[in-house]
């Protein structure tokens, strides 16, 4: 597959990239060359592979979700660099 200008301008804008000059025509020629290899793989007979649905056979092994306090409310306001009584407190962020 040939990628031109025009597919190369609705990449960048979906990916929200600028290519300009010499990046462009990198890009163009990594993006063949991806193709490329695709199209490659297409080539090999798959008729006797089964599909692959887990990289491993190995299951998730989960811890039982118990509900336990970690840490205490003055604890986690301990090291705080300013608090003000139950809350921490933060420069201001926003503008009214």
């Amino acid at each position: 597959m040939i990628i031109d200008d025009e597919i190369l301008e609705h990449i960048a804008y979906l990916s929200r990239l600028e290519f300009k000059g010499d990046e462009k025509i990198a890009i163009k020629a990594d993006l063949e060359k991806i193709i490329g290899f695709m199209g490659k793989l297409n080539e090999i007979n798959t008729d006797q592979v089964e599909p692959l649905i887990f990289m491993s056979n190995e299951q998730n092994r989960l811890r039982d979700d118990i509900p336990a306090v970690s840490i205490s409310h003055f604890e986690a306001l301990k090291n705080a660099p300013k608090k003000d009584s139950d809350y921490f407190r933060i420069p201001k962020v926003l503008d009214k």
